[in-house]
């Protein structure tokens, strides 16, 4: 079979680092199953670990994309869960100190096959397509688990999203808008926020403007560049939901913004199967899916790692062998 890895770990160009190898078909294991790859999605986690961020040299060349569609051997379709981990670890999956993303834990999803836990597997609706499904499991469902489980948002809340374009946030504003939240929306990109408005953002707004009134909850992936933004826009009693850091996690915390508004600074990666399943049936129900920003056949894996590198998608970056 065909697979995309990236050869060392890189630090610039990172598309420079990957290349098509031919690789053995995975051998069968109990408990597991081979997946034929419909379509497979990148993260920002597979640029990180290019860059070296959770993986040393002996770990390459290193798979790519944990977020993967396929067929079971039966013929059924399924969406598979990019987190391969124990569920019955002390405090659960998330808590597992050997989890791990299923690029790391199985080769990767950019191939022909790819080699999961049974228990990994979801069935995929038919009103998602095989590429809208792969940009489901680590985008998505971490949007969900941040609004829904770590932010507790409901109906009528307003909910700050500080940055449009990337995977979690596309999300983020989608399922918010559809719960019957109010979106508003952080970027100085014109064309970023004309897209964020499209799929459910009520407004918009430059990078640590003055909002018209705090909110409810802020979901906050950016980290540095918009944390003390985040904290003078959370109302007394709301909530902020940290999931990334993608400008660095060092902070500045003024202890008195906590403590005496009762704001409530919330940590949350990622999400449990159940979550996945959740997030699964949210869109087959609403008959809401993924934003494609491109599809890029197996052979061209490197003009895919080169489009999310860029910082100009907007939505998911889906490689389809």
């Amino acid at each position: 079979m065909r697979k995309a890895v990236a050869r060392e770990i890189t630090t610039d160009n990172l598309a420079s680092s990957v290349t098509v190898i031919d690789s053995p078909v995975p051998d069968e294991r109990a408990g597991w199953t081979l997946v034929t790859v419909k379509a497979a999605s990148l993260n920002q986690h597979d640029l990180w670990s290019i860059r070296g961020v959770g993986t040393v040299a002996d770990n390459f060349p290193l798979g790519l994309c944990s977020d993967v569609a396929g067929l079971t051997p039966d013929g059924t379709p399924v969406v598979v869960h990019s987190l391969v981990a124990d569920p019955g670890a002390p405090g659960g999956e998330l808590l597992d100190p050997r989890r791990k993303m299923l690029a790391e834990a199985t080769g990767g999803g950019a191939a022909n096959y790819v080699l999961v836990p049974n228990r990994n597997l979801v069935e995929k609706p038919e009103s998602l397509s095989f590429e809208q499904a792969a940009g489901i499991p680590t985008a998505w469902m971490t949007a969900y688990r941040m609004l829904f489980v770590a932010g507790g948002a409901k109906p009528g809340d307003t909910v700050l999203v500080q940055g449009a374009g990337g995977g979690v946030s596309s999300a983020a504003i989608t399922l918010a808008a559809t719960a019957g939240l109010r979106v508003w929306v952080t970027t100085r990109d014109e064309g970023r926020a004309k897209k964020a408005e499209t799929i459910g953002a009520s407004r918009t707004f430059e990078p640590g403007s003055r909002l018209p009134a705090r909110v409810d909850l802020v979901l906050d992936t950016v980290g540095t560049a918009t944390w003390d933004h985040s904290m003078k826009s959370v109302k007394p009693g709301g909530t902020v939901v940290v999931s990334g850091a993608t400008t660095g996690g060092a902070v500045t915390v003024d202890l008195n913004r906590i403590f005496l508004p009762h704001i409530r600074i919330q940590g949350s990666s990622l999400g449990t199967l159940a979550d996945l399943r959740a997030v699964i049936s949210f869109c087959a129900v609403k008959g809401i899916a993924p934003v494609i920003d491109s599809t890029y056949p197996l052979e061209k894996a490197s003009d895919a790692v080169a489009r999310i590198e860029s910082g100009q998608a907007f939505g998911k970056v889906v490689i389809a062998p």
